[in-house]
């Protein structure tokens, strides 16, 4: 076996590598290019360079192709650009979009991972006869009994496992992550010792086709009945307020509310509890209204090795990829969805968001997630 767990000798093991122009794929190439492997690195044109290509940080614009094919250039290494943007618009911008207007909270990096980058690109892999498909992600790929198994990073602060919970078992076959092991200041280390131009650029933001940052500008754009004005009502119904779209607001959101009187509140600070999007209401009441102590995810991917049990079965979960890990119960839930009770209630739940599945033990494998459809057991 190779360094890549592949029984080929390296020069005669192709690996794909894709190259978003950042710190992390361009060593990643590098890494395996130095260790002897066939390495062929792959950018993804994904959306409208404009506004995007101008904003440092932003990955996959005009500045980073340019990067990435740089970088090629200097390791030695065939790079090729692929225009993905009407696969990236489909299966990321829109649905990112359309979220919105439903009152979620998305998050594009998990459907982009799910979608355009683990299902198309390493289809175009296979076209190209690659044995293995490989990227700069903080993440362990290990070999478990019964396959390939999905692993946190070892650096806790650059661990991005919570994003790649949609990899399927199929996926794993060909996936690799040699950066999984490092710190970033170990791959910062390894960027200036292979002289790289990016040696010193920064990490990228997580929505890269948002300009400036104003995601709601652009949902506002492809979506315009996220803008209309509505209603701001406490937890009675009572109306509190007015705002100038719901797309300007997420559960657990404090400032911004620019509420009116609020008679039988206790004026206690008050924050967004839930989005009525068909009534175009945002309804707010206490931090208190924040607890919920269970969650009902659908679209799930599990890598357990088993089945959910049908009474449930102990486990660690992230609802935020910063968030330390919090102890809960998964069982089945009607459908094809599970259902999350906490160990002790969470606060500022938002439907759209993800909830990543650990082992129970240590939290160090990733058994599943999915997409959160409701905050509270039973509720729709």
């Amino acid at each position: 076996m190779n360094d890549l767990d592949i029984d080929k000798l390296p020069a005669r093991t192709r690996v794909v590598v894709a190259m978003s122009g950042g710190v992390d794929s361009s060593v990643t190439a590098a890494l395996l290019k130095e260790q002897g492997f066939d390495v062929v690195g792959i950018t993804l044109q994904l959306y409208d360079q404009g506004a995007a290509a101008a904003r440092k940080g932003a990955c996959c614009a005009g500045q980073d192709i340019y990067d990435a094919a740089e970088v090629a250039a200097r390791i030695g290494i065939p790079h090729y650009v692929l225009d993905y943007e009407d696969r990236f618009r489909a299966e990321v911008i829109d649905v990112f979009a359309d979220a919105y207007v439903r009152g979620e909270t998305p998050i594009p990096c998990v459907a982009c991972n799910r979608t355009v980058k683990f299902r198309d690109l390493l289809s175009t892999a296979r076209d190209l006869g690659a044995d293995a498909l490989a990227t700069g992600h903080y993440v362990r790929r290990t070999q478990g009994a019964r396959g390939p198994e999905l692993r946190r990073g070892i650096d806790p602060a650059k661990d991005q496992s919570y994003f790649l919970y949609g990899t399927t078992r199929e996926q794993l076959k060909l996936l690799r992550f040699p950066l999984g092991g490092l710190s970033k200041a170990e791959t910062r280390a390894l960027a200036e010792r292979y002289d790289l131009p990016v040696a010193a650029k920064p990490d990228s933001q997580d929505i890269c086709f948002v300009p400036n940052g104003d995601y709601a500008g652009v949902v506002a754009r492809l979506r315009p009945e996220a803008i209309e004005p509505g209603e701001i009502v406490d937890t009675d119904g009572r109306v509190v307020g007015r705002h100038d779209g719901i797309v300007h607001f997420t559960v657990g959101q404090r400032r911004g509310l620019r509420l009116d009187g609020r008679e039988g509140t206790g004026n206690e600070p008050l924050y967004v509890v839930r989005l009525d999007a068909a009534r175009r209401r945002v309804v707010v009441g206490p931090r208190a209204a924040l607890a919920r102590p269970a969650i009902r995810i659908g679209d799930v991917n599990w890598l357990g090795d088993a089945p959910v049990a049908g009474g449930g079965e102990p486990a660690q979960v992230r609802l935020r990829s910063s968030q330390p890990m919090r102890p809960a119960t998964v069982a089945l839930g009607p459908g094809e969805t599970l259902e999350v009770r906490f160990d002790t209630p969470e606060f500022g739940v938002a439907p759209g968001q993800a909830c990543v599945i650990y082992d129970p033990d240590t939290g160090e494998r990733v058994l599943g997630g999915g997409t959160i459809l409701s905050t509270a057991a039973g509720e729709t």
